[in-house]
This record gives C-alpha cells, sequence and structure tokens, in this order.
C-alpha cells in the first residue's frame, strides 16, 4: 500500500512539471538592435536575399512539374515567397556574435566578392535546414492568404 502512495506521490509532482514545461515557449535569441543593422548589411553584401529568393524558386518549380501545377497556381504560389518570413531564423544565426565580430565579418564579405557569388550563410547546417522547411512550408501552400 505504501507503495502505491508513493507513485502516486511522484506522478503528481511529475505531471505539473511537465504540463508547465510544454506550455512556456522559449523564444530564438535574437541580436541586439545595433547588431541587427549590421545583420541586415550583411544579408545585403552577401545576397543572401537574391539566394533565399532562388532557392525558393527552386523547390516550387521542382514541386510543380512534379504535380503537373497550372501557371496559376505556380504563380500564386511564388508570390508568398517573402523574406521577412525567414528573417529571424537569419538573426538567430547571428544572435550570439558581438558587435566587433559582426563588424569584422561584414568587412570581410565587403572586400571579398567571392563571398558575394558563393553564398557564405549556406554553410550553416541549422540555416540551411530552416531553409529547407520554410520553402517547403511555401511549396505547401501555408503563406497563402486564407
Amino acid at each position: 500500500m505504501k507503495k502505491n502512495y508513493f507513485l502516486l506521490f511522484v506522478l503528481l509532482m511529475f505531471i505539473p512539471s511537465v504540463c508547465i514545461s510544454q506550455t512556456s515557449a522559449v523564444k530564438a535569441p535574437m541580436p541586439t538592435q545595433q547588431n541587427t543593422i549590421i545583420v541586415n548589411k550583411i544579408i545585403d553584401v552577401t545576397n543572401y536575399k537574391t539566394y533565399f529568393v532562388d532557392f525558393c524558386l527552386t523547390k516550387i518549380n521542382e514541386t510543380a512539374f512534379k504535380e503537373n501545377w497550372n501557371e496559376q497556381k505556380t504563380v500564386q504560389i511564388t508570390e508568398t515567397i517573402n523574406f521577412k518570413n525567414f528573417r529571424d531564423a537569419v538573426y538567430n544565426m547571428f544572435a550570439f556574435y558581438d558587435e566587433v565580430e559582426l563588424e569584422t565579418l561584414l568587412k570581410e564579405y565587403q572586400k571579398n566578392t567571392a563571398y558575394q557569388t558563393t553564398n557564405v550563410m549556406t554553410t550553416n547546417k541549422v540555416l540551411l535546414n530552416n531553409l529547407e522547411i520554410y520553402a517547403k512550408d511555401v511549396v505547401e501552400g501555408k503563406y497563402l492568404a486564407k
């Protein structure tokens, strides 16, 4: 009988902590306001928005061909590509850099034109995975206005 009470006690102690931990959303780290300005410059210098759009367009065109979409559906899905919906993933990638490190990166990217043709942000596996997920969501129509 004591075992049953002990198990009940353990369950009653454990269940509330699980429920509480599942309801509290953890917000992804973001750079400071000043660092965000520098990150925006890095995005511009590396032509990441262009890479982002091209990546999404490739996924859309592959799916459109494979699933035999009509032109209207392809255009409709294409129009939902919006870097603002993905920007926080890029910001999160740079959240742990300080201002000096970001300025150093920016200067290096500005100085070396190779970074403008081979996008350096594609080497970050987490960001690339997030981009794959975003593009999949676009292709599935998750950004279409209801």
